[in-house]
């Protein structure tokens, strides 16, 4: 199996390459968010075990990266952060598993192979359906927003938002919920900027069909306009 570590501590590097080595894991090192989702596509790897605290980008924005590039590798998140919010946050980013620091050796070789096993089992009609709301299309697959035939040219922060409501159309999201994924780990911005970030992809949405809703004490949802 080949899997790319990204990881920027050293003594985790080492510790990781050299035992899983010897249980027939050919690991190959990254160190650097800035670089991750080039030597991702570069290395096509079976699995990516992914730290959450990278230097210039963290996991998150790099996992946001690698899947709005279209890469399907399967992700296994290894992180210091072990709260039930971060683990949401990170599976909802596009991990496809996550494993708590400090983790026992067994169990991480465990979490790889199965979900290396789970992405070979995995045929094409399980490719994940688009959904659609008025003339707006979400290809969950590529991670592209289609309004009819055309990209929908949003900001990351936009995108991340309206991917949320469209995997829940006419379901309320709370407002803290789409906070924490679109502006994951940033601690000094205000609650108040994920309303602006709804003024501005409301906006956009003028003449799709798929209305940006406001419910007092609940959140936001999408709905089809009438």
């Amino acid at each position: 199996m080949k899997l790319l570590l990204i990881e920027d501590d050293p003594t985790m590097q080492t510790t990781l390459q050299r035992a899983l080595a010897r249980r027939q894991i050919d690991v190959r090192i990254c160190g650097d968010g800035a670089d991750a989702v080039a030597q991702w596509r570069a290395l096509e790897p079976d699995v990516v075990a992914l730290d959450l605290s990278l230097p210039h980008l963290d996991g998150l924005q790099v996992l946001a990266q690698a899947r709005a590039a279209g890469l399907r590798t399967p992700v296994l998140l290894l992180t210091a952060r072990g709260t039930v919010g971060d683990r949401v946050v990170g599976l909802n980013a596009g991990a496809d598993d996550y494993l708590s620091k400090p983790f026992d050796l067994d169990e991480l070789e465990a979490r790889l192979r199965a979900l290396r096993r789970r992405h070979q089992n995995a045929g094409p009609e399980s490719a994940a359906s688009p959904q659609q709301v008025g003339a707006l299309r979400y290809e969950i697959d590529s991670g592209a927003i289609y309004h009819k035939a055309r990209v929908l040219e949003l900001t990351p922060r936009e995108l991340a938002l309206l991917k949320v409501l469209m995997l829940k159309p006419g379901h309320a999201v709370t407002k803290e919920r789409l906070f924490e994924l679109v502006f994951p780990g940033e601690t000094e911005v205000q609650y108040e900027a994920i309303e602006v970030v709804v003024y501005r992809l409301r906006k956009k949405l003028a003449g799709t069909g798929a209305a940006l809703m406001t419910l007092r004490g609940l959140g936001y949802l999408l709905r089809e306009e009438e």
